[in-house]
């Protein structure tokens, strides 16, 4: 069985990602912060037949990072892929933020990623192979007003991926960097909004597809990055 990792699982995204690998007979392992936002997707897997170890995980925490891979080594070998889902959102002015709250969203938004890079990586470039897919945001491109604890680690976290496609791409390890250019349909959306549409939010299991479709890329063809965005949603 080959390995799946993914770094920010909730009730949207980071789900159905993991469904989704798992669906293709991934073992997944379910990282996040806080375990009650594994448990759902753990007993969903596990009930479709697939494996998934819950491991909670500070992305912001290095040392965090670190043991959460020891554990997914020891238990269920190393990652073939790697997904960050992992993020923060302070929405703030520039003197209206506190330092520790915009490192605290870097951290979460950029450095997270990083620390876990140079967990997988080094299996992947003895194997020769491995993907490492980061989910980005509109605030990858745009840094608006009110959103500087946002786009400052997305965009690092855009710079990442660009650095580490270049370094490690000829060595066999894909790796793309997702933009995703809207509002993602989770039960919290939902209950802000109960009225909205769905066809104007991005459906998770339509990203996770693509996602999939990332990792099965033949590496004559490889994309660092894409957009996706529902159909109605101005850019």
């Amino acid at each position: 069985m080959t390995v799946a990792a993914v770094l920010g699982v909730g009730p949207g995204l980071g789900a159905a990602i993991a469904g989704r690998f798992a669906g293709e007979g991934f073992d997944v392992a379910l990282m996040a912060r806080r375990e009650e936002s594994i448990t759902p997707v753990r007993e969903e897997i596990e009930a479709g037949g697939g494996t998934a170890l819950p491991v909670p995980t500070d992305a912001t925490d290095p040392h965090s990072v670190v043991a959460a891979f020891e554990r997914v080594r020891g238990e269920l070998g190393d990652p073939e892929v790697f997904v960050y889902n992992a993020g923060a959102f302070q929405m703030g002015g520039i003197l209206d933020l506190s330092p520790d709250k915009f490192e605290e969203c870097f951290k979460a938004n950029c450095a997270g990623a990083f620390y876990a890079a140079q967990q997988v990586l080094p299996a992947m470039v003895e194997a020769g192979r491995g993907t490492v897919l980061l989910t980005g945001a509109t605030a990858s491109l745009r840094g608006s007003a009110r959103f500087s604890a946002l786009a400052v680690g997305k965009f690092g976290l855009r710079a990442l991926a660009q650095s580490m496609a270049r370094e490690f791409g000829p060595q066999g390890i894909h790796v793309a960097h997702v933009v995703i250019d809207g509002q993602i349909n989770t039960p919290r959306l939902r209950e802000m909004s109960p009225d909205r549409e769905e066809h104007t939010m991005l459906s998770p299991k339509a990203i996770a597809e693509t996602y999939w479709q990332l990792h099965s890329q033949d590496q004559t063809a490889w994309t660092l990055e894409l957009d996706l965005r529902p159909a109605v949603e101005s850019f």
